[in-house]
């Protein structure tokens, strides 16, 4: 059977990818088969698996004064918390990886000074799910890319075309998503299409971005079928990046795949070294998650944090756009390699302190001074935020914590720090709009998890809170931050 032709996919897609399965043998099987069957296509397993999230303690700053943690912007977890809520099931509790729903939205903090790559801004308010602890917020920035100033791109399209991404929601999406950021491609950019089933073929090398049309015909022509040889076709992807590399430029391979890894390399371990070693050379991985049902979740997540990149799981045309067009700087172009953060908690003026999210992301203090330890990434114009649940001491007046962030300019690695103490003088009686929002994105995923967390948070709640903000409700309203107000309304009515 043919993929119909990209001219036909004119209705809305509502599904892509459940970013759902592990490889890893300490997952927890999702035992909600029944309730999903309805989401999947035709000949989906129903074959869900998780890895296990063990969500950060409290900690006492007598005794573990340091967080730290590699930083970077995926958000895969919101969109397909997203693609089930709109569905009308409720969500895999550990699915949810909050970090990432938190750092799905942007926010409005100071840039950094041009050439600084990274800036750092703190927040300080009540906890709105527990009246004994206040909600401490670190911000990062990263430097935005003017038209004058964009990298010339050397981009491989590397999409699985296997018989598991038949369907509109699957390879039709892929189509529509890299077509979007064909028409965003400079003439003078490089593009090759790389694809993989039962064998890997180049269907289009060395393009320039001034062959539009070119490019989305080769596009439009794909069809699915044949197993998934991902060993085959990640390997051609980067000799065809380096075959065409740009010195100084942006090289990168965009994977586009279901992540089901079923010939060649399949092992975690393998992924990893051999997508570390491409990294070394200059060339980095972003991915997007498709498919439904068998999809690897721990395996693109891999791929993404060790190729310097990032990992979004597409659930719409909408989203595609808002990944491949409008955030198409801070996806293709990596201002801050290998940056992680440790925030120092004062035992003098803190009682006790816990990390939001970032389960899967935490380094010891031996690994944030290794300047050789790869950590995250973040993207030009990208914003990465940290939450923290903190309990001050009774009178508590001072620095009450100190951040310092690390980070490599990817162009030179020269290793950069910056600094930032916290004093008790950030709180705010009424948290400011961003924090206010950060509150309820936060406490929405402890709602998801069924955080033991959570103390008083409820969906009624956040809802209300969320409508007292302009950026949700006002006449300017952002249109993530809209459409997130719905999407606590729906859960409400799930959970209720």
């Amino acid at each position: 059977m043919k993929m119909k032709k990209l001219a036909k996919f004119l209705l809305p897609v509502v599904t892509l990818t459940c970013i759902l399965a592990s490889c890893s043998a300490s997952g927890s099987r999702y035992d909600r088969n029944d309730n999903y069957a309805a989401l999947m296509s035709p000949g989906d397993s129903l074959d869900y698996e998780y890895d296990s999230v063990m969500e950060n303690d409290f900690s006492d700053p007598a005794i573990s004064p340091n967080s730290t943690f590699s930083l970077d912007r995926n958000t895969s977890s919101y969109s397909y918390a997203r693609r089930i809520l709109t569905a009308g099931q409720k969500v895999a509790e550990d699915s949810v990886r909050i970090e990432e729903f938190v750092n799905y939205f942007s926010y409005d903090y100071p840039l950094p000074e041009a050439g600084e790559g990274l800036a750092t801004t703190a927040y300080l308010a009540d906890c709105p799910w527990n009246a004994d602890s206040k909600l401490f917020t670190v911000g990062v920035s990263a430097e935005e890319l003017s038209f004058e100033n964009r990298l010339q791109n050397n981009l491989v399209f590397l999409l699985d075309v296997s018989g598991s991404m038949y369907g509109d929601d699957r390879l039709g999406l892929v189509q529509q998503a890299f077509t979007m950021l064909t028409e965003e491609l400079a003439d003078a950019d490089r593009v090759s299409i790389v694809t993989y089933a039962s064998g890997t073929r180049v269907c289009l090398e060395g393009a320039l971005g001034s062959e539009k049309v070119r490019i989305s015909n080769v596009l439009q022509d794909l069809e699915a079928g044949g197993s998934t040889f991902g060993q085959g076709g990640i390997q051609l992807a980067y000799q065809t990046a380096q075959k065409y590399f740009i010195k100084g430029g942006n090289n990168r391979v965009l994977l586009a795949t279901d992540g089901d890894f079923n010939v060649g390399i399949s092992s975690q371990d393998g992924l990893k070294k051999f997508i570390s070693e491409q990294r070394d050379k200059g060339i980095y991985l972003s991915v997007l998650g498709v498919g439904m049902g068998n999809t690897k979740d721990t395996t693109m997540k891999t791929l993404a944090e060790n190729g310097n990149g990032n990992y979004a799981y597409l659930d719409s045309v909408a989203e595609a756009r808002k990944v491949l067009v409008e955030e198409m700087g801070g996806t293709l172009v990596t201002v801050a390699k290998d940056a992680k953060i440790n925030i120092r908690f004062s035992e003098e003026f803190v009682e006790k302190y816990r990390l939001i999210g970032y389960e899967t992301k935490m380094l010891t203090q031996e690994e944030f001074e290794d300047e050789n330890k790869d950590a995250g990434e973040i993207g030009a114009g990208h914003t990465v935020t940290a939450v923290y649940e903190v309990q001050l001491k009774d009178g508590a007046n001072g620095n009450f914590a100190e951040a310092e962030l690390r980070f490599k300019d990817p162009s030179t690695s020269e290793n950069k720090s910056i600094t930032m103490t916290c004093p008790t003088s950030l709180y705010e009686a009424e948290a400011n709009e961003e924090l206010t929002f950060i509150g309820c994105v936060t406490e929405f995923g402890l709602l998801l998890r069924q955080s033991k967390y959570m103390g008083s948070a409820n969906f009624g709640s956040v809802a209300d809170r969320l409508r007292t903000l302009p950026s949700v409700v006002g006449a300017n309203k952002n249109p993530f931050r809209a459409e997130f107000l719905s999407l606590v309304e729906k859960a409400q009515s799930i959970y209720a």
